[in-house]
């Protein structure tokens, strides 16, 4: 087994890890039969994530990124399924679902009609994936300043910063041997953003005993 299939291999099983975290959420709904605690616009950015990337996937026909977003597409959708059958305000869930669906539409019908083929359709949704993986990962930086001012990591999981910390490494080394910059550079804010949660609770707590689960997605 050569380098390449053993990143491969990494980043399908630290991704789906990661993905499965959701399912405390799902059994916390469940156990409850409420989503009163529970957040639902990761479960949808992080389901348009992985849709943008399996088509970048398709584009590219690299197996392993399909793989990884089919599993994690999947997963947000029990999710979201699961969130709308325990939520109170189901019009607000269902207003917020269809304006992914309608997001998805616009996009596919542009880089499916309207960008050309070839080199341009994989460069531009290359490029829309990046910003909008760097955008999910650098989004909790607001939670890490709260952590700075109330010096309390009760907000991170440190399960959770590990498996992030593993993802994210595995799709920079994987992204870099494939020379595929798309792949390898939005990943790279995930390590330092790990990176930064591993030094707080260094300084302000033991590792996340008792800890919400944070939230974020990869490629």
């Amino acid at each position: 087994m050569d380098f390449l299939q053993i990143l491969s291999w990494a980043c399908i099983v630290f991704t789906v890890g990661m993905f499965c975290t959701g399912l405390t959420d799902l059994e916390k709904m469940r156990a409850t039969q409420s989503a009163d605690n529970v957040q639902f616009l990761p479960f949808l950015t992080t389901c348009l994530n992985n849709l943008g990337w399996l088509y970048y996937g398709l584009l590219k026909q690299d197996g392993t990124v399909m793989l990884v977003n089919v599993i994690g597409a999947c997963l947000q959708s029990l999710y979201i399924l699961t969130y709308f059958r325990y939520a109170k305000e189901k019009r607000r869930v269902f207003v917020q679902t269809m304006s992914l669906v309608c997001v998805l539409a616009v996009s596919w019908v542009y880089f499916s009609a309207i960008v050309p083929r070839g080199d341009a359709q994989l460069s531009q949704l290359g490029l829309a994936c990046s910003v909008f993986t760097v955008s999910m990962y650098l989004s909790p930086l607001a939670d890490l300043v709260e952590i700075v001012r109330t010096r309390s990591v009760e907000r991170l999981s440190y399960p959770l910063t590990i498996a992030t910390f593993l993802t994210s490494t595995s799709w920079t080394l994987y992204g870099l041997q494939l020379q595929d910059y798309y792949i390898m550079v939005p990943n790279t804010p995930g390590i330092v953003t790990s990176l930064i949660r591993f030094l707080l609770f260094w300084k302000f707590g033991a590792a996340g005993r008792d800890s919400l689960p944070y939230k974020l997605i990869q490629t």
